[in-house]
C-alpha cells in the first residue's frame, strides 16, 4: 500500500513536472513568438524610414540635369517678371523710387540662385560628368555671351548696393557706374532670354503636344489621361529641392529689401530736396 501511494505520488509529481515544463516550453514558444513579432516590427519600421528617406532625397536632390535645366528656367521667368517691374519704375523714378530700391535688392537672392544653377551645370560640364557631356555645352552665341551677363550683373548689383549703403554722397561718383552697368545688364539679359525661349517650354516639361490638344502639360505631373501621376512624372524628381530653393530666395530678397528700409530715407529726402518739395 505504501508503496503503490509512494508510486501514486511519484506518478502525481511527475505529471506535474511535466505539465510545468510543458508552461515552461509553451511560454518560451510564446516569448520567442513575441519577439519575432517585435523584431518583424522593428524591422518593418527601419524599412518603412529607410524607405521614407529614400522618397525624401530624390525629391530634394534629384533630377539630373533637367532638374538643373528646370531650376534655371523658373529661376529665369521670376527674373523676368521682377527685372520687368524695376524697368518701369525707371519711367517714373521720382515717384518710384522706394518701389525701385526695394526690388533692386529683393533681386539679389534670385540672381545668385540663377548664377549658382547655371554655374552648376558649367563646372559639371567642364569636370566631364557624363551625364552633362552627354546634354552638351550652351549653344556658342551663350556661351560668348555669358561672360557679359556675369560681370555686368555683378556691377550693376554692386554698384546698387554700395550707392544706397554709402548714401547720396555716392552719387557722383557711383551713379553713372550703375546707370551704365544697368543698361548693359538688361540688354545682355533680353538677348540671353531670347536665346533660351525656345526651349523654355521644354525645359519645363510642359510638351506642345498636350498644350495643343489643350489638355494639361504631363511634364506637370499629369498623364495623358488627365489625372495626376506625380510618381512617374519626370517633374517630381528634386521638385521639392527646386521649390524650396526659389522660395527661399525670394523669402531672401524680401527680407533683405525689408531690413534695408531704413537706408532709403536719405535717398527719398534727396530727391525730395532736388525736386524742390514736391
Amino acid at each position: 500500500m505504501a508503496i503503490e501511494l509512494w508510486a501514486g505520488g511519484e506518478t502525481s509529481d511527475g505529471e506535474e513536472r511535466t505539465r510545468e515544463q510543458g508552461g515552461d516550453a509553451s511560454a518560451g514558444h510564446a516569448g520567442l513568438g513575441d519577439a519575432s513579432v517585435r523584431h518583424a516590427g522593428l524591422s518593418s519600421s527601419r524599412a518603412g524610414l529607410s524607405s521614407s528617406r529614400a522618397g525624401l532625397l530624390p525629391r530634394l536632390v534629384g533630377g539630373g540635369t533637367a532638374g538643373n535645366e528646370r531650376l534655371t528656367a523658373t529661376t529665369g521667368i521670376v527674373l523676368l517678371v521682377l527685372l520687368a517691374v524695376i524697368s518701369l519704375t525707371l519711367l517714373r523714378l521720382h515717384d518710384l523710387l522706394s518701389v525701385h530700391l526695394f526690388v533692386g535688392m529683393l533681386l539679389i537672392p534670385p540672381v545668385l540662385l540663377k548664377m549658382a544653377s547655371t554655374g552648376y551645370r558649367f563646372t559639371r560640364y567642364y569636370t566631364h560628368n557624363a551625364r552633362y557631356r552627354g546634354k552638351g555645352p550652351p549653344q556658342a552665341v551663350m556661351r560668348a555671351l555669358a561672360p557679359l551677363v556675369v560681370i555686368s550683373t555683378v556691377v550693376v548689383f554692386a554698384s546698387g548696393v554700395a550707392l544706397l549703403l554709402i548714401g547720396p554722397s555716392s552719387r557722383g561718383e557711383l551713379l553713372p557706374i550703375h546707370k551704365v552697368s544697368f543698361i548693359v545688364w538688361v540688354s545682355a539679359i533680353v538677348l540671353h532670354i531670347l536665346g533660351h525661349v525656345v526651349e523654355l517650354p521644354r525645359a519645363l516639361g510642359i510638351r506642345r503636344e498636350s498644350l495643343a490638344l489643350g489638355g494639361r502639360p504631363e511634364g506637370l505631373g499629369y498623364t495623358s489621361g488627365g489625372g495626376a501621376n506625380w510618381h512617374r512624372s519626370p517633374m517630381k524628381a528634386g521638385g521639392a529641392g527646386r521649390t524650396l530653393s526659389l522660395s527661399a530666395a525670394l523669402a531672401s530678397g524680401i527680407a533683405l529689401a525689408v531690413v534695408l528700409v531704413p537706408q532709403y530715407g536719405p535717398w527719398l529726402h534727396t530727391q525730395h530736396h532736388l525736386l524742390g518739395g514736391r
